[in-house]
């Protein structure tokens, strides 16, 4: 599942973006992409859910703090919720659809 995280995007919504996309990369570094479509944006989703530590169904904030991504800044550890919504996991899926040819 790593390939599907490079290259990076050149834009995020928050400074803590592209520390969790990272984590994201790390944490299926060792996952084949799964043989479907839907198993693979699954398996991101539930990764975002888990390195989030919240419920994307249930999160009605545009942004959430999370401390492990704070690394400086202005908005260091603020996950843009609104930016993953609508471009990063997106972005994400449409990889996986091409790897896996649906």
């Amino acid at each position: 599942m790593a390939v599907l995280f490079d290259p990076e995007p050149e834009r995020w919504g928050l400074r803590g973006d592209p520390h969790l996309w990272r984590a994201m990369r790390a944490h299926l570094s060792h996952t084949e992409v799964p043989p479907s479509y839907d198993e693979a944006t699954a398996l991101l989703l539930a990764t975002f859910d888990e390195l989030t530590a919240l419920d994307r169904a249930e999160a009605e904030t545009s942004a959430v703090y999370r401390e492990q991504y704070a690394h400086g800044g202005m908005s260091s550890g603020m996950i843009h919720l609104d930016t993953w919504r609508t471009s990063l996991l997106p972005l994400l899926a449409e990889r996986a659809r091409a790897l896996t040819g649906e």
